[in-house]
């Protein structure tokens, strides 16, 4: 009975997004799998709700089929034999009027599933999936990806998705921590500075979990009024202060049977932690003014910019509800710390921004990935965000060079600040400019004898920079804030015995 009444249920939803998107014709479905038998299974289910459907088990078949027919959505396997399943996501994304996109792969790869999401894929299925799931995706996608609208499902937003694109040996280990914690129950608490994405990893462990179908609910805790949390999370009833003019469920409520993310969760006052921990012992909650708790199921994902350790031994934060929350511990990483990976979220970038905002960049210039490699980003990746947004913005040709990031070579970028440099070169910090010299003293005020010639002055740094970056002229310029070409020139200069 359970199972008839559920085909009734996707049959309405089917024939009402046809109603909606298509004038009440029935929506066209390609299933683009390498796997015959399993193709003939998913057709089969998304025919019983009444979807013209057809299968091929290539790329190129796919790209023939995108051609001669009226395509709504595509079902579209990452690992076909011939093309790669991005190729194709690609072309799918350029077409005007383009089919809405599932993909699916054998490879849980959350690199895969970004990048897909990225370009335009409304849902990202992992291998095995059972029928219901894929004919949830499919409605999904019809309802509010096709027809030429590209929406984003709620597992990632294609504009922040670069914060956790990455093969850093620390990035690999975050993903490995989020294939985990998704496919569990258990409490997540993600810890990193701002702009590292931590608002993007709980979405994502939202979307690729169990609960993926029920509501993602975020709270910023620093962000509400000391007087109003309690209500926001817990809701209240009519009555309970001055404006509560009718009943108002929380974001507990509202996020029951999915996610609730509790970000800035040490801003989160004593009193209201206190309501949190007995919330999450027993599943209950009571709204502001109510007299009868609510049961209610979520999962709880947390963050911080914070080292909550800390915040407990300072009395900010309680140790019980901190041993509570802290089950599945998810650090990200600093961009400073994540070697090549600036260079790839900055590739991405531009290409992304390129298209959105109609200009010919390709790619990035040598001295321009190497500047972007040697800065410290104290902003994380919502700063590289910001910086090849401007540069894009302010810039056009096939190559952004280091001459459009200026933001990365002006007086805050220099060698005072930038060093020290171990990050990327491994080696022993260069002196700033503030530091002392080997030959002066302690004086308040040096004698004018021990005063170098500013070309002098110049020359030892730049000197210094070089052998602190291993001799590598781009990252030492990188350092300085200053073009490759500019150093060479200088060093010409220096060997023919020329003032700078």
């Amino acid at each position: 009975m359970e199972t008839d009444k559920t085909e009734l249920n996707n049959r309405s939803l089917c024939e009402n997004v046809s109603k909606k998107w298509w004038g009440g014709t029935t929506p066209n479905v390609l299933i683009a799998d390498a796997a015959t038998s399993q193709a003939l299974v998913y057709a089969k289910s998304l025919q019983e709700i009444g979807l013209n459907v057809t299968t091929v088990a290539t790329g190129r078949g796919t790209l023939d089929e995108l051609e001669k027919a009226q395509t709504d959505l595509v079902i579209l396997d990452m690992d076909l034999p011939d093309i790669d399943g991005l190729q194709i996501l690609k072309h799918i994304s350029a077409r005007q009027g383009r089919a809405a996109a599932v993909v699916t792969s054998s490879n849980g790869s959350l690199n895969g599933a970004i990048r897909a999401l990225r370009l335009g894929a409304y849902d990202y299925l992992v291998k095995p999936f059972g029928v219901q799931r894929l004919i949830a995706a499919a409605r999904d996608a019809l309802d509010g990806g096709g027809h030429g609208r590209q929406m984003t499902n709620v597992s990632v937003d294609g504009s922040v998705a670069e914060a956790l694109v990455g093969s850093s040996p620390p990035m690999r280990a975050v993903h490995e921590t989020i294939r985990t914690a998704a496919a569990s129950k258990a409490t997540v608490f993600v810890t990193g500075e701002s702009g590292t994405g931590k608002e993007v990893v709980a979405r994502l462990i939202h979307g690729m979990s169990p609960r993926r179908d029920k509501p993602h609910i975020a709270i910023n805790c620093s962000a509400i009024p000391r007087d109003l949390i309690e209500s926001e999370v817990f809701g209240h009833v009519k009555g309970a202060f001055t404006g509560a003019v009718r009943d108002r469920a929380g974001a507990a409520i509202q996020a029951d049977g999915g996610t609730l993310f509790l970000d800035e969760i040490c801003e989160m006052n004593w009193d209201l932690q206190a309501k949190l921990l007995r919330f999450l012992q027993d599943g209950t909650i009571r709204r502001v003014g109510a007299t009868k708790s609510e049961r209610v199921d979520v999962r709880i994902i947390c963050a911080t910019n914070r080292d909550p350790a800390n915040e407990v031994q300072a009395g900010r934060f309680r140790e019980d509800l901190y041993y509570r929350l802290h089950v599945i511990a998810i650090r990200l990483p600093p961009l400073r710390e994540r070697g090549g990976d600036a260079v790839e979220i900055a590739r991405a970038l531009l290409a992304q921004y390129a298209a959105e905002e109609r200009k010919q960049f390709r790619r990035l210039s040598p001295c321009a990935e190497a500047t972007i490699a040697g800065y410290h980003w104290p902003g994380n990746v919502r700063q590289l965000q910001n910086v090849l947004r401007t540069a894009v913005v302010f810039n056009d040709g096939e190559v952004l060079t280091a001459e459009a990031l200026p933001e990365l070579s002006g007086p805050s970028a220099k060698l005072s600040r930038l060093m020290p440099v171990e990050t990327f070169a491994g080696s022993r910090a260069v002196a700033t400019d503030n530091a002392s010299s080997d030959d002066e003293t302690s004086d308040d005020a040096p004698s004018v004898a021990k005063i170098k010639p500013l070309a002098e002055v110049e020359r030892d740094i730049i000197n210094r920079a070089i052998r602190a970056c291993n001799n590598n002229i781009a990252r030492a310029a990188a350092a300085l804030g200053v073009s490759p070409s500019t150093i060479y020139r200088k060093r010409q200069q220096w060997e023919r015995g020329g003032e700078f």
